[in-house]
């Protein structure tokens, strides 16, 4: 098993519980250069926000996506959209990611700006 099968095991294993508690999402993907934010709704099939390092007013904000700065500024604008959506509590779904560097700098960016979970 591959470094891929064991994040995406570990991923289904904790969207499966979020699931069964029935509670709005916020999921976590990672690549090199960039890191995107969704808040998905308790049914698993609406997107209620979402922000990435793809964004036009992100990107003139950073020289790179893939850094702790980048996660900083995506946590800050999906607890904003999410305040706006009228949406305080989720669940955090890190993707099986490690909560480390920048799932953990996303997450607490997004708890400072009034998300909580």
């Amino acid at each position: 098993m591959n470094n891929v099968n064991s994040r995406l095991r570990r991923a289904r294993k904790t969207r499966a519980k979020i699931a069964e508690l029935k509670v709005t999402r916020l999921s976590v993907h990672r690549s090199n250069n960039h890191i995107y934010a969704q808040i998905i709704a308790e049914t698993g099939d609406t997107v209620l926000a979402s922000a990435s390092t793809l964004e036009v007013e992100v990107r003139k904000e950073l020289q790179n996506g893939g850094n702790i700065a980048a996660a900083v500024i995506i946590g800050k604008r999906i607890a904003e959209k999410a305040k706006a959506a009228g949406i305080t509590t989720v669940a955090f779904d890190r993707s099986g990611y490690k909560y480390h560097g920048r799932i953990k700098a996303l997450a607490d960016a997004a708890r400072e700006n009034g998300l909580s979970f």
